[in-house]
């Protein structure tokens, strides 16, 4: 190693924040595994570097011993005495040990040190950036398709989107440019691991945040989602506003907002429900597109009856209970719902 290779490191530490002190110390820890595997004529080594102009010196360490059973890890005192007189039993015995051709194995081992912390100090930075944005969207481009899992290019590293994470029947080609929803970045040896979704009901909750100012500015509250990506999703809004229609601003004009969302989302259906502090109410609504006759809730047991019309029966449970289910997690309320006349006969029954 020379001067300039000094000058290089003080330059790295500039560039890339890692302390030159540090990588002195990475590479005389690694010099010392070099030095073993191929000199090996002592045991016990301390490598130095010197500061300032790159010079590699190698000492052997000994202990100094009445008498010597290994002559690789000890001396014994009289010899550790030829050295320098004031050593003791239990001393150590430094003596410089540095093969003639030593410097080009430092050089080299030296580089690779110094290549694989800017790696590691790169990765470092990747982590701390994405870690700071884990429930938020991220925009990046389909890199490859490897086993169901979905590649994406984020620019300094990549996403992976995995099958369950994935919307049913949505088709991803290289070169797409999609949105997707930070779920968890993971530090792993080769890098942060990043783990997006596009089935997450914080995608549609911060692509509401995105597309309606009011959301954004705090005017417009959301207090819940209950989502089944690609199919359907509700929303729960709020105003703090009593001038502002919570609901109409979450459409948009002539519903252009939740227009953007919804060819986002390939389609997914969207509800979006006025929130209410009155349980009745909330639960009644929750259950849009139907329209609810009678709400009797148990508060206690946290469950509603929900009586609709006979001829939206149907509508209000949804295709394959999909509707009742989606309103029960968005209300976090137990919901049973009954027709008209069910109620009626249930009514009738218990007279």
């Amino acid at each position: 190693m020379n001067e300039e290779f000094i000058e290089a490191l003080a330059q790295i530490e500039k560039e890339k924040g890692i302390s030159r002190e540090t990588l002195f110390e990475a590479i005389e820890a690694a010099l010392i595994s070099a030095y073993k595997k191929n000199y090996g004529s002592a045991q016990n080594v301390n490598v130095y570097i010197n500061r300032e102009n790159g010079e590699v010196r190698v000492f052997s360490k000994k202990n100094v011993v009445e008498k010597v059973e290994n002559e690789l890890l000890e001396i014994d005192l009289e010899e550790a005495k030829k050295i320098n007189s004031n050593y003791n039993i239990g001393d150590v015995v430094e003596k410089e040990v540095t093969p003639k051709n030593f410097g080009r194995i430092a050089a080299q081992t030296a580089k690779q040190v110094v290549v694989q912390r800017i790696r590691e100090a790169e990765r470092g930075v990747i982590y701390e950036e994405f870690v700071n944005r884990e429930s938020e969207i991220v925009t990046g481009i389909v890199q490859r398709i490897n086993k169901g899992n979905v590649f994406i290019n984020l620019g300094k590293t990549e996403a992976i989107l995995t099958p369950s994470e994935q919307i049913p029947d949505e088709v991803y080609k290289h070169n797409d440019r999609i949105k997707t929803y930070i779920v968890e970045v993971k530090k792993t040896t080769k890098g942060p691991q990043i783990l997006v979704s596009r089935t997450h009901p914080g995608l549609v909750k911060r692509l509401f945040e995105l597309e309606v100012p009011e959301i954004h500015d705090g005017i417009v509250e959301i207090k819940s989602i209950a989502r089944e990506g690609g199919s359907r999703s509700k929303i729960a809004v709020h105003s703090n506003d009593p001038n502002v229609d919570a609901v109409g601003a979450c459409v948009g004009p002539k519903g252009t907002r939740v227009q953007t969302i919804v060819d986002e989302l390939k389609g997914e259906k969207i509800d979006i429900i006025k929130w209410s502090e009155d349980p009745e109410e909330w639960i009644a609504s929750s259950l849009s597109p139907s329209k609810a006759i009678k709400v009797e809730i148990d508060e206690e047991q946290k469950s509603a009856l929900v009586v609709v019309p006979d001829y939206q029966l149907s509508l209000a449970i949804g295709k394959e209970g999909q509707n009742a289910r989606l309103a029960a997690k968005l209300t976090g309320w137990k919901i049973d719902i009954k027709s008209e006349s069910q109620y009626k006969e249930m009514n009738n029954e218990n007279e």
